[in-house]
């Protein structure tokens, strides 16, 4: 039985990987769960699952939870990273959002722990760091995400020097179908109105922006070792083929599916085995009958250019483009700003930042800090 240390658990990825979890208890048991404030969504599973250890976002959520539990409750990024080395953990999932799940991912691979990693931001932040930490220490990294868990599936058996290009599809978000001007004056409920996936607010945003498939981008050329102008990203409007890989001798190679989280939630915590997962619809071609690609405009959609550009500029570029975004989104969550002021608060950011070539740990974490300030108060 694989123990399982869920960071993130009352987010979207986490909620679904409690359903695999729940689905197989003979294969999976909830060792240690973290979460943020959200006590009230947090308490019933932690009574369902009864993990060992809980770690929460802060003093004042510590002891609003201690009158209802037993486990010991740990605190912040240490309690983070304290959960994710513990002996007994097989296989860490960093469902956690933003740049906070970082250290523990570290710490995490050094200790030898396969890591499933849903936390885009890691590796957008310090792709750097963490690969050249899990070849030091022969760690897995099996992807979470949809779109990189299908070019994990589609490179099995495959040499990866026989890759010509992976195939991104991104499904365009809530505003696809509509031109520039009129995404003036669109509202926070019109951006989270996505049309094939349910998600988290902060994802869904950045699916409506396009820099969710940006940060993909970054995340693939890290986790594949492949060059930027070899990642190309398509709209697929439907969201059955999750990408692709094409090869040197012009194969291409696609993993399909129905749209649930769930399928490459369970393929990270299974691999490389398979399980039967009876919740999810069985894909049915004849249904769909049609599937839709088309070239995506980086006109249209400047924060996925923004996102080739820091990534191929590298170094602490990445690092800004990730906060700057963290930062903008909220503000736009929050009724502060315009969607379309995301694109300008980031863009003003990464114009603002001298770029640092090869910046460790304690630089990228202080970059992260600095750029957040700036977008939210000064910018």
């Amino acid at each position: 039985m694989k123990q399982i240390a869920l960071l993130g658990a009352t987010g979207s990825i986490g909620i679904q990987t409690l359903d695999v979890i729940r689905l197989h208890p003979e294969e999976f048991n909830l060792y240690a769960m973290a979460f943020g404030r959200n006590v009230d969504k947090a308490l019933p599973l932690i009574r369902e699952f009864q993990p060992r250890l809980v770690v929460v976002q802060d003093e004042e959520t510590k002891d609003q939870l201690a009158k209802h539990i037993d486990q010991p409750i740990l605190i912040g990024a240490d309690g983070l990273i304290e959960v994710s080395v513990v002996d007994d953990v097989d296989v860490v999932v960093n469902a956690v959002m933003g740049s906070i799940g970082l250290p523990a991912t570290l710490k995490a691979i050094q200790a030898r722990k396969v890591i499933a990693i849903a936390n885009k931001e890691t590796l957008v932040t310090a792709g750097h760091l963490v690969m050249s930490e899990a070849k030091k220490y022969g760690v897995d990294l099996l992807p979470v995400d949809s779109e990189h868990s299908a070019i994990y599936q589609s490179l099995n058996g495959e040499s990866k020097q026989d890759i010509h290009k992976l195939i991104i599809t991104a499904s365009g978000g809530s505003f696809r179908d509509k031109s520039r001007e009129e995404l003036v004056g669109v509202t926070v409920e019109d951006a989270l109105n996505h049309p094939n996936w349910s998600m988290g607010a902060k994802i869904t945003i950045d699916s409506a922006s396009m820099m969710n498939k940006g940060l993909e981008v970054i995340e693939a050329h890290w986790l594949f070792d492949v060059p930027y102008d070899q990642i190309h990203v398509i709209l697929h409007k439907e969201s059955v083929i999750h990408s692709m890989v094409e090869f040197v001798d012009r194969s291409v190679m696609a993993q399909l599916g129905t749209p649930d989280m769930k399928v490459p939630i369970q393929y990270a915590l299974t691999y490389p085995n398979r399980l039967d997962l009876p919740m999810t619809k069985q894909l049915e071609l004849e249904e769909i009958a049609t599937l839709h690609f088309d070239k995506m405009d980086t006109v249209r959609f400047p924060c996925l250019r923004m996102a080739y550009e820091a990534g191929r500029a590298g170094g602490s570029m990445t690092t800004v483009l990730n906060a700057a975004n963290e930062e903008a989104v909220q503000l736009f969550l929050e009724g502060k700003i315009s969607f379309l002021e995301i694109e300008s608060k980031i863009e003003r950011a990464l114009e603002q930042h001298q770029r640092i070539h090869n910046p460790d740990l304690s630089t990228i974490l202080s970059i992260d800090k600095e750029t957040r300030e700036r977008v939210r108060f000064h910018s």
